[in-house]
């Protein structure tokens, strides 16, 4: 299937020609027709799928072909919501990127920044509104934006809304928006509290369900490395003089440990920079854009910075710590391995992490090949007491029962995840397709 058996306008297809999209990915062969027959979508879909153009696309065909009819004022009349700055951008970007010959206006909206650009823009009209939902509450506090409006209404990345604690927020959004209206509902999992918001919002939705959250990209090559905690640093950096690795995005569980590991690879000669929630806006942007354009290799970022990082042929991704929910771990690796891409994920694991590996294991129905073999092996095998175990802040803790999934019965067994079977000491370098 092509884009043009979707019954897509011109501009927009003319749009994607110059992005150099020709194949829809499921997603967005099943979301487009939905909601350009003005349906709510429940859509489940994890990063790398293809989800914002999935949703981007028929919006901005539905507000061009109604903008002939609309004589009056610009008011905003499709809202995104979506958790991070970061994704935000993003989301914008593919606007400006699909819209490109549609001649409808949007804005990007987030913390973090001076807010005088973003109100004078709203003052000149805008039909398309990315927000993030702290700024745009503050700034529907302060009357600069009204969503009488609204046509079309996106909430994106719903479970790490819930995450970040951002639900409150969400509902003190949800009465100011018109009560007819069309939903577009997007989550990667689907936990209680968030099913439940999505039956509050969504009217008679169809669902679009691909690639399941227990799933990881067939293309992304995983391994996994046993290392005291002390050691991991020494085999990160031992790892990057590999030049297979032509960029990595290296994920810690705290800002913290993000800026510790940059100054450590900073001492042996790897160029490398940090994002994060304690970073400045402009701090954040600059490191993402080193990084894009190859100037930065290496990226340190936590969980909520990653997401919305967006980066073509990002060829590895190393878990320097193994996250405490396995679900985070199919989103950190699936920003490899994109748009049919393939792809390597490397994770460390200590004692006190052997928990979690399991916990991922048992999610995504598989043994993740374990590499021996290697300067710095554990040496302490026995992780401390529950009641002594760090199990990482804030919004991040796991909770009693994020240990269910899909798992499957027929996991491969000739390679241990207790460290059993030995294999060798090995490049990096993706495997040959």
């Amino acid at each position: 299937m092509s884009f043009e058996n979707l019954n897509l306008i011109e501009p927009i297809l003319r749009a994607l020609k110059n992005e150099g999209y020709t194949t829809p990915t499921p997603i967005q062969q099943q979301s487009i027709p939905i909601v350009l027959q003005r349906k709510d979508l429940l859509g489940c879909a994890q990063t790398g799928t293809g989800k914002t153009a999935a949703f981007a696309i028929p919006i901005l065909q539905i507000l061009r072909e109604e903008q002939k009819d609309d004589k009056g004022p610009k008011a905003i009349k499709a809202l995104i919501l979506t958790p991070t700055r970061e994704l935000a951008i993003q989301i914008e970007e593919s606007f400006n990127a699909y819209g490109k010959f549609c001649g409808l206006k949007h804005l990007v909206i987030f913390g973090g920044v001076s807010q005088h650009s973003q109100t004078e823009a709203l003052r000149r009209g805008v039909d398309i509104l990315v927000a993030t939902p702290g700024r745009l509450l503050d700034l529907m506090n302060q009357k600069f934006i009204h969503l009488h409006h609204v046509k079309l209404f996106v909430l994106d990345e719903a479970d790490r809304m819930l995450d970040m604690g951002f639900i409150n927020d969400i509902k003190k959004i949800l009465p100011k928006l018109p009560a007819k209206k069309q939903t577009l509902f997007f989550s990667a999992t689907m936990p209680p509290e968030i099913q439940k918001l999505a039956n509050t919002i969504l009217v008679n939705p169809l669902k679009v369900e691909v690639t399941p959250v227990s799933s990881t990209a067939e293309k992304i090559e995983q391994s996994v490395y046993y290392v005291d905690k002390g050691n991991k640093r020494h085999l990160l950096a031992l790892l990057l003089k590999d030049k297979a690795i032509k960029s990595a995005l290296v994920f810690t569980r705290t800002k913290h440990g993000a800026d510790r590991v940059v100054k450590e690879l900073e001492k042996v000669g790897v160029k490398a920079e940090a994002i994060h929630g304690n970073k400045s806006q402009n701090a954040r942007q600059r490191a993402l854009t080193n990084f894009k354009s190859g100037h930065t290799r290496v990226l340190l970022a936590t969980d909520i910075a990653a997401r919305g990082i967006d980066v073509d042929s990002l060829s590895h991704v190393i878990n320097f710590e193994l996250p405490n929910i396995p679900e985070t771990y199919v989103h950190r690796i699936g920003r490899t391995g994109r748009a049919g891409a393939s792809g390597i994920a490397i994770s460390f694991c200590d004692a006190e992490e052997k928990e979690y590996l399991r916990d991922i294991q048992k999610l995504i129905g598989k043994t993740i090949p374990v590499i021996d073999e290697h300067p710095y092996p554990m040496m302490d095998h026995n992780p401390p007491p529950a009641k002594e175990k760090q199990r990482g802040g804030g919004s991040n803790r796991r909770p009693n029962n994020s240990s269910k999934g899909n798992a499957s019965n027929s996991s491969p067994k000739k390679e241990s995840s207790g460290g059993g079977q030995q294999r060798r000491f090995v490049s990096s370098r993706p495997k040959s397709r």
